[in-house]
């Protein structure tokens, strides 16, 4: 009952994860993603810390909001061995993406943070890609084990 051809599927008989999916979980964990950054260029990395997060504590906050979007990258390499909670994954990644939209709104109400044309951008993304784990029937059904027996 599948529209699904052969090449959707990889070598696993898994349902190929669209491009868009490993954007949306880099989008998710850009703090993490600096860090390793930072991390990397050692003489000019707290430098690099600095200038994307001045107050530490935004920069923990996105640490913390991006442990699902890490767990979630790891995960894609036990779609099989652990189908309840590749599954369940979905709606965790959603929640995270609630949390963060809801945090980044706050911390706009609240005065915290300037209006910047890279919040915008990263909160319509945030926005975006919320939809997108919500209503899209292709990713959906990557995160269904029994469509992913190919």
């Amino acid at each position: 009952m599948s529209s699904y051809t052969p090449d959707d599927y990889d070598a696993k008989g898994q349902l190929k994860l669209p491009p868009a999916f490993w954007g949306v979980m880099l989008l998710q964990a850009r703090t993490w993603l600096l860090f390793v950054m930072a991390g990397a260029s050692r003489e000019q990395g707290t430098a690099l810390l600095e200038l994307f997060y001045p107050d530490t504590r935004a920069f923990w906050t996105g640490i913390a909001l991006g442990v699902p979007a890490a767990i979630g990258l790891l995960l894609t390499g036990y779609r099989q061995r652990l189908p309840r909670l590749w599954q369940a994954w979905r709606w965790v990644l959603c929640l995270s993406l609630t949390v963060m939209l809801a945090v980044q709104f706050a911390s706009l109400w609240q005065g915290e943070e300037a209006l910047s044309p890279l919040m915008i951008l990263f909160t319509g993304f945030d926005l975006l890609a919320l939809a997108w784990f919500s209503f899209s029937t292709r990713l959906r059904d990557c995160f269904t084990p029994a469509l992913n027996a190919g």
